[in-house]
């Protein structure tokens, strides 16, 4: 009520406001001089670190995510309290639009079965590998993006941004995830969908290299690389379409930027797969499993 009077006073006045509205002014007049209250001086301080922690993350977190990402950094406050402040200062998590598919099959060329059959999980690093390609329209041309992630920490592992969507871009993205991961990776399984890119005999003969071995999705089946496909909606939404990005000129912004989106959705982004921790913590977990002093997931 008394924001209210304050935005309107100057056109009709205090008291007849107040006359209109049966709310006395000596209560009006109080208001105005006693003293900020507890919380509204908590939220004072609470409020700009807040906002910068959601600018940190790219401006895509919700109140859920906020929080969560306010409690790792020792912020000692609720979930309401995280969305009622996010109204206040007028900030909101990123909403996901729908999805363009890129698949163009080759006709006639031969499939690598399907080893995956939609179980997108992995019981430890390089077991199991998903990707897929996604394009950015860009002023000069599009932007063609290529990621290799990791099923069991939702890692990328591998990207590649190209002017195009041939096999070398791909190839590419390999290489990158073998500079990361080790050049030899028996028992690795690859899954894509059946992209001309992904039955080429350059793509089996470059697994083949590091002991992996190609795997393809099913025919007429919309889940066949769901995971691959969940990570580019998110590479969408956060980076390419997120708060304040764009509009992209070249590809070699959309490059730029893409690197460091993946080194935050690797090293900083919370998932909820994953209780609520990034990906490399989630492997350093598993890779020091006695070692206690690792942050965890809120639960």
């Amino acid at each position: 009520m008394v924001d209210y009077i304050d935005t309107h006073k100057d056109l009709y006045g205090i008291e007849p406001i107040c006359s209109t509205l049966q709310f006395a002014p000596s209560t009006y007049y109080a208001a105005k001089i006693r003293p900020p209250s507890a919380r509204a001086l908590r939220d004072g301080v609470l409020a700009p670190q807040l906002h910068k922690l959601w600018t940190d993350n790219f401006r895509v977190y919700g109140a859920r995510k906020l929080w969560k990402a306010a409690r790792r950094a020792e912020m000692d406050l609720g979930r309401d309290q995280v969305a009622r402040l996010m109204r206040q200062m007028d900030i909101r998590g990123v909403n996901r639009s729908k999805k363009v598919r890129t698949t163009r099959p080759e006709e006639g060329a031969t499939r690598h079965p399907d080893l995956v059959d939609r179980q997108f999980v992995a019981e430890r690093p390089n077991g199991l590998w998903v990707t897929d390609l996604t394009y950015v329209p860009t002023w000069s041309g599009v932007a063609y993006v290529c990621f290799i992630i990791d099923a069991y920490s939702r890692m990328i592992v591998g990207w590649r941004c190209a002017s195009n969507m041939r096999t070398q871009m791909v190839l590419d993205a390999i290489e990158m995830a073998r500079w990361s991961r080790g050049t030899t990776l028996e028992g690795l399984v690859c899954h894509s969908d059946a992209g001309s890119q992904f039955t080429s005999l350059r793509y089996g003969e470059r697994l083949a290299e590091i002991g992996a071995v190609p795997s393809i999705g099913s025919v007429g089946d919309s889940y066949d690389n769901a995971l691959a496909e969940a990570v580019n909606g998110l590479y969408k939404t956060e980076l390419i379409r997120g708060p304040q990005q764009g509009p992209w000129k070249t590809v070699d912004d959309v490059e730029l930027a893409t690197l460091g989106w993946v080194s935050w959705f690797n090293n900083t982004r919370l998932h909820g797969t994953l209780d609520d921790i990034p990906p490399a913590e989630y492997e350093a977990a598993y890779l020091h499993p006695t070692e206690t002093n690792q942050p965890v997931g809120i639960q």
